[in-house]
């Protein structure tokens, strides 16, 4: 069966990095893109990013764009994503998740397996 397990949130001073990983299973990793999105308490999961199954074309939402960085390794069935210049905003449960086959999507119902997420928690 399909499994994403999402690692690499942690506790981090604003301005700090980390990096998450998603890593699949159960699928043909390379033939999907792959997203990734977040949700801070008492707010909807948002899009965070995403890339493409081949070109690795990426996309990102405004509030991220310059600072994160998404990329994948379809040797290791993987998806990082590489936190920059990190701000208390950025605080969530980041979750990875599979885009929907042929459909190229910036929005949850889009996705149609995810990961069981990843805490990370920016202090000012």
């Amino acid at each position: 069966q399909v499994q994403l397990v999402e690692s690499g949130g942690g506790l981090v001073q604003a301005g700090g990095s980390l990096r998450l990983s998603c890593t699949a299973s159960g699928y043909t990793f390379s033939s999907y893109a792959m997203g990734w999105f977040r949700q801070a308490p008492g707010k909807e999961r948002d899009f965070v990013a995403r890339i493409s199954w081949r070109e690795g074309n990426t996309y990102y939402a405004d509030s991220v764009k310059g600072r994160f960085t998404i990329s994948r390794d379809n040797a290791k069935n993987t998806v990082y994503l590489q936190m920059n210049s990190l701000k208390p905003e950025d605080t969530a449960v980041y979750y990875c998740a599979r885009n929907r086959l042929g459909l190229t999507s910036y929005s949850k119902t889009g996705y149609d397996y995810w990961g069981q997420g990843t805490q990370v928690t920016v202090s000012s």
